[in-house]
């Protein structure tokens, strides 16, 4: 009876111990996952709508935009730009990391953008782990918010259609003209091709910019070859875009861009130190073919890749949507059409985010 007491004792703890052992794993598992943590809990009166009666209202324009602890001031002044050119209802997913959440809502909160319509949205870096290497000649190209446009449907995202944005971005037109295009049957999402603005040509040439796959991706390297991709094929640039999540998740996107995040990983299929470094690639190559086209005017590209190059002034008016792309930003000195970003710029009440001018520094 002793060994037999002995024994089941023994079967209790080794049964103990794989529970524990399956919860850890199980906990493991979650924590790879992007998850999103919180709803912003609204004033009372404030006139705020929680997410889940947002997505209920057909008439609201959900946009997805990444505010980083060192860019903050870009997304806010993206924001301003939103709100201050249409009578639209939108709701703002502003998704940043755990530790910036604090200074996100603060940001908000305590300026003129405490009235908008917003939930904070936490993404978990840890998702990038063994999809991503830490070198690049740009090391801003490998925040882990540069990668969330991959993740949209696994966030905590209620509506079924987004516009999803960079934070380098002004807008100049009405947002629910671009929410409203029509995407074509099967498409997943809506880019700007990067050979659709004639008056550009010109100055795209000027400064090296690249507009074709040949540009983006290693054609050396036969995973590159077996795509099929004609090298000459136009590119687009992923930091504007109208996106379907039903169709996305129907597709499998987010599975498509991983696999070729982690073949890059192993065999380098894009270096990072060639255009676009590791985010855009991946985009390239699994919507080849497979994405509605958008108008030009909403994606006025270029900005940000010299300091000395400028569009005409009657052609930026007419633009409804500006991108300093590139490593020259509106907020940093020098760069271009520095007023037409400025414009929408709203201090930050912690006073970290500061613009950096040539009269003074801060």
């Amino acid at each position: 009876m002793a060994l037999l007491r002995k024994i089941n004792r023994i079967l209790l703890v080794l049964l103990v111990l794989m529970v524990c052992l399956l919860l850890r794993s199980t906990l493991l598992r979650a924590s790879t996952r992007p998850r999103l943590s919180e709803n912003r809990k609204s004033p009372k009166n404030s006139g705020q709508v929680s997410p889940e009666h947002a997505a209920e209202a057909h008439d609201v324009v959900p946009v997805v935009i990444c505010a980083s602890e060192e860019r903050m001031g870009a997304s806010m002044a993206t924001i301003n730009s939103i709100i201050s050119n249409t009578d639209a209802s939108v709701f703002f997913y502003v998704v940043t990391l755990r530790d910036a959440v604090k200074l996100t809502r603060r940001y908000i909160e305590k300026t003129k953008l405490k009235g908008i319509r917003y939930k904070i949205v936490e993404f978990n870096p840890m998702v990038l782990v063994g999809k991503v290497k830490p070198d690049s000649s740009r090391p801003d190209l490998l925040h882990p918010l540069n990668f969330v446009r991959f993740y949209l449907p696994l966030l905590d995202i209620l509506h079924k259609r987004v516009i999803y944005l960079d934070d380098d971005i002004i807008v100049q037109g009405d947002i629910r003209d671009l929410f409203d295009i029509k995407l074509k049957p099967g498409h997943a999402a809506a880019f700007a091709t990067d050979c659709d603005l004639p008056s550009t040509h010109e100055m795209v040439r000027s400064i090296g910019m690249q507009t074709t796959y040949m540009g983006f991706l290693d054609y050396r390297k036969q995973e590159v070859k077996d795509l099929g991709i004609n090298p000459s094929d136009c590119s687009f640039n992923p930091g504007v875009f109208v996106a379907d999540l039903n169709e996305w998740k129907k597709q499998k996107i987010t599975k498509e861009l991983e696999k070729w995040m982690e073949e890059n990983f192993r065999q380098n299929i894009y270096s990072s130190a060639m255009a676009g470094g590791v985010a855009t690639p991946p985009m390239l190559i699994v919507f080849h073919d497979k994405y509605t086209i958008l108008d030009s005017v909403w994606h006025v590209r270029h900005l940000g890749w010299s300091p000395d190059v400028h569009y005409p002034e009657n052609f930026l008016q007419e633009a409804h949507l500006l991108h300093w792309n590139g490593p020259f930003k509106p907020w940093n000195y020098p760069a271009v059409h520095l007023d037409r970003w400025e414009k929408w710029f709203i201090p930050d009440p912690s006073g970290r985010f500061s613009l950096e001018r040539p009269d003074h520094d801060s």
